[in-house]
């Protein structure tokens, strides 16, 4: 499967609410919500609101992605991604995404090559 490489360098495609998405899977809503209560200490997070195309992506978007500090920081530049930023690997704004999840910047590097 092709990745899906959000502002932040995380794969769309293996994202549980973007497959919930697009299968309109109700069981797997449940579950994404359930798992980002805890993860995330979200404790208001319901199935009603997994609902993600992707990030840049049209059609739907978790409520996140409106106030996403990255995302909203890669649109203002005109960027696809944090990618296409010569800052991308001492930015202070992506590096908490990079911290937990450094397949991130892998795939954003692997975009610049």
């Amino acid at each position: 499967m092709e990745k899906l490489i959000a502002c932040c360098g995380l794969d769309c495609n293996a994202c549980d609410a973007r497959i919930a998405t697009i299968n309109n899977d109700n069981e797997l809503r449940k579950s994404t919500a359930e798992k980002w209560q805890k993860l995330y200490n979200a404790p208001g997070m319901t199935a009603e609101m997994i609902n993600c195309t992707g990030c840049m992506e049209d059609g739907a978007k978790i409520a996140h992605c409106g106030e996403c500090e990255i995302r909203n920081c890669v649109i203002a530049k005109g960027y696809k991604t944090c990618s296409d930023c010569l800052e991308l690997e001492t930015c202070t704004i992506v590096s908490a995404i990079h911290k937990y999840a450094p397949d991130a910047l892998q795939n954003l590097m692997d975009l610049r090559n």
